[in-house]
């Protein structure tokens, strides 16, 4: 979103890793684990908590149930059950953001169910026909074939980019298994996410300017220092006129 006036920060949180209360201050809209790749019943509640205390939008985050690998390991799935998934899930974050007079306004998929459905168009319809109806924005990676099934289905879809992240020229992310792919370095993340906000670009693995239009810059919540991470971004962001703000409310 080229030379856009404000932006959303959203945070991955609810996934047990003790970073959730000093992270979710700092921005503006969190995707809560469903207890599935990460959490339970307790960092669910925890997470929304700390959200609705700080006025961050609150999401749903399904993603594999596979804990061991952090649900960021691609497992054979059909649509059907793709789709049944994310429904199960969010229910089970909507019905305990309910018991605290909170509401779940959006969806963002995890890890490698992210990914896949980002690239798969079988399985990005599925999951955007499930989501038909509900009421809920969906969070997308910029371009991917879930943003574009989600806006076919007559979702509110946001686009995602990753401040964090290593891009590959079709604007996909860099596999995480390649060196460099997760930014260590809190001025390399600031300096990506103002790519994004400011020019609407990031730069490729290769060296290519690869057009991202996103409504919403990720930080990683499970990773330390991520909220130096958020505070960095958002001071980069303010010196170039850039608010932050939920993308919808």
């Amino acid at each position: 979103m080229s030379g856009a006036a404000s932006i959303d920060l959203n945070a991955d949180v609810g996934e047990g890793c003790g970073y959730d209360g000093q992270l979710i201050p700092l921005v503006t809209s969190v995707n809560i684990a469903c207890g599935a790749h990460a959490g339970d019943a307790s960092t669910m509640r925890s997470a929304l908590a700390l959200a609705l205390a700080s006025g961050a939008a609150i999401g749903a985050h399904p993603g594999f149930e596979d804990p061991g690998f952090f649900g960021r390991r691609e497992m054979p799935v059909a649509p059907g059950a793709a789709a049944a998934l994310v429904e199960g899930q969010v229910g089970r974050l909507v019905r305990e953001a309910a018991a605290l007079g909170g509401q779940v306004g959006h969806v963002k998929l995890h890890g490698a169910l992210y990914n896949m459905v980002s690239r798969d168009p079988g399985l990005a319809c599925a999951v955007a026909e499930a989501l038909r109806g509900s009421g809920l924005v969906l969070y997308a990676l910029a371009g991917s074939a879930l943003a574009s099934a989600g806006a076919a289905a007559g979702l509110c879809v946001v686009g995602e980019a990753f401040a964090d992240r290593a891009y590959l020229a079709d604007g996909s992310l860099a596999p995480r298994s390649e060196p460099g792919s997760v930014f260590e370095e809190e001025s390399r993340a600031a300096q990506q996410a103002l790519s994004v906000a400011r020019d609407g670009f990031v730069v490729g693995r290769s060296g290519e300017r690869v057009r991202v239009d996103a409504g919403t810059i990720c930080i990683h919540g499970d990773r330390p220092g991520s909220a130096g991470f958020a505070r960095r971004i958002r001071e980069d962001l303010a010196h170039a006129g850039i608010a932050v703000r939920r993308p919808y409310v």
